[in-house]
């Protein structure tokens, strides 16, 4: 199988509707059980889209936000928060059509890299239930805490030879 090159660049304000269509993609599978009307489920994802976008300004005013391309066109995002104990992972989303072709494993390992060079931890939080959560474990992350909705996970530098021998 041929791995999919991607680039990343810095979000821009012209990225408005791509980022929205991709929030949307990542809500689809929980919001499609509700039966909701199309009008019903725009409003919640237009709701849901600012509060986030709000919640992260506030709470990671210095993050880094990128978009991630395949080619010339969006295919996810990837926004991290950095602090001298590590490197959050505050968001990671590909469009479905990106989903499983090795894009996100080789972005957070190329952060796990970043981080074993620094000395720093990668922290990331997911959704309980989420399949991304086998892949953060296959990629070293252990959970260290969870509330029953988000799970806590981190990788620590010295479990950087366990991953390499997986």
């Amino acid at each position: 199988m041929t791995e999919t090159s991607y680039r990343l660049r810095p979000e821009e304000a012209a990225d408005e509707a791509f980022l929205r269509r991709l929030y949307a993609s990542s809500r689809a599978g929980e919001l499609g059980m509700l039966g909701w009307s199309p009008a019903q489920l725009e409003t919640f994802l237009e709701m849901q889209f600012n509060a986030r976008a709000r919640s992260y300004s506030e709470r990671y005013p210095e993050a880094e936000k990128l978009v991630i391309l395949v080619g010339e066109e969006p295919a996810g995002r990837l926004f991290l928060n950095r602090t001298e104990a590590g490197i959050g992972i505050v968001d990671i989303a590909l469009l479905p059509e990106h989903r499983g072709g090795g894009i996100g494993a080789r972005l957070i390992a190329g952060l796990q890299a970043e981080g074993a060079a620094a000395g720093q931890a990668v922290v990331l939080s997911v959704e309980a239930g989420n399949p991304a959560a086998k892949l953060y474990s296959r990629l070293g992350f252990r959970l260290t805490a969870g509330d029953g909705v988000y799970q806590a996970m981190t990788w620590l530098p010295e479990s950087a030879g366990a991953v390499a021998r997986r």
